[in-house]
């Protein structure tokens, strides 16, 4: 099992367990020591994992962090990361946190703030010696991005290196910090950047009324801009799929139609429902394998299900008659039916259709 497949399975193991976990040790327990032994370190080592590492700070005796990391130097044990647990429920923050005040006392070049669930980086980009305020790298072991798991790797025994990390942390740091801006500039647009945009369409005066005009306008082109582009990616494996309808297997390896679908003889699947069908699995493809959402054409909607199951379906789309809309599932299973005006407004829909995969996904742990 490579890293990428054991960092997953620990996300599905910390999603089963966290609500058992009643206190901070349990924490550290059941969270955080699996997730360092998932990075290769031997948490019953002494000279690997030291648990109540022992920091002296000024007139301050007997300090501790609750784990340092340590590698040996030229013969010598040192720590080279240190780790602040919190309970699981409690928010993250360095206010008068013992791990800023730890890490100008040792050689440690990185700090972790963890709740077992979220894991920040720090280092010391803006200063040496002094630990940022600011993460560089922020991993959620229930939300986990593959390009984030790739930085996480080189964190782990095998691959880590002071000098490989320090040289990619600032590009991190800063490109998630842009990232946040962006996400909070497209869900809720700044006056700045409002008249920035309109002044280079509109010649007229931009008063309150054209200000909240214009802001719409700029939030709705965002999202159309990201979900035209997400579409766009998605058309080489499109007509792929198009082909392959197209061209009679010599296996039939379809699944059997059901009865309503029996009686759908003139059922047709569009370009736009399958563009749909590829849009539902570009968002659900961080939550689960791709290969597990399928579709069905009926003739009154396109079914998208999970694992090719009429009882667990993910969503249906409208899209033939006068008016589209999708119909999504929460986890009573609940119908709720809403228009869109096309098929890029399925990423309005992104958090619900996340909630529907995971009810399921729930019931099997369960």
């Amino acid at each position: 099992m490579d890293f990428k497949d054991q960092i997953k399975q620990l996300g599905e193991r910390v999603a089963r367990l966290k609500d058992s976990i009643l206190t901070e040790e349990a924490t550290k327990t059941a969270l955080v020591m699996p997730f360092l032994t998932t990075l290769g370190y031997d948490v019953f080592n002494p000279f690997e994992v030291v648990p109540e590492f022992i920091s002296d700070i000024g007139t301050k005796k007997g300090e501790k962090v609750d784990y340092a990391i340590l590698r040996e130097v030229n013969g010598q044990s040192e720590p080279c990361m240190l780790i602040e647990c919190k309970h699981w429920k409690q928010s993250l923050t360095l206010h008068d946190n013992q791990l800023l005040r730890y890490f100008h006392v040792t050689k440690a070049r990185f700090g972790i703030l963890t709740n077992g669930i979220i894991y920040r980086f720090y280092t010391d980009l803006q200063e040496p010696n002094k630990m940022d305020e600011k993460p560089f790298l922020e991993i959620n072991l229930l939300d986990l991005r593959d390009n984030l798991v790739e930085e996480l790797k080189k964190f782990s025994k095998p691959y880590f290196d002071v000098d490989t990390i320090i040289s990619t942390a600032s590009e991190l740091k800063y490109t998630s910090e842009i990232k946040a801006l962006i996400q909070q500039e497209m869900a809720n647009p700044s006056d700045n950047l409002v008249r920035h945009f309109a002044k280079q369409v509109y010649s007229g005066q931009l008063n309150a009324k054209m200000m909240e005009h214009f802001t719409n306008l700029v939030r709705k082109s965002f999202q159309h801009t990201f979900s035209d582009q997400i579409t766009d990616r998605l058309k080489t494996a499109l007509d792929q799929e198009e082909k392959a309808i197209a061209q009679p297997a010599s296996i039939d390896s379809t699944p059997a139609p059901t009865a309503e679908e029996k009686k759908a003889v003139n059922v047709v699947t569009t370009q736009e429902e399958l563009e749909g069908f590829y849009i539902v699995r570009a968002i659900l493809r961080n939550n689960i394998d791709i290969n597990r959402i399928v579709h069905r054409d009926a003739q009154s909607y396109f079914a998208i299900l999970l694992d090719d199951n009429n009882r667990k379906p993910i969503c249906r789309l409208h899209l033939n008659g006068n008016k589209k809309a999708i119909t999504v599932f929460d986890e009573n299973r609940t119908e709720q039916r809403h228009e869109i005006s096309s098929i890029n407004d399925i990423f309005l829909h992104s958090q619900s259709l996340i909630k529907a995969l995971s009810a399921y996904e729930k019931s099997i742990a369960s």
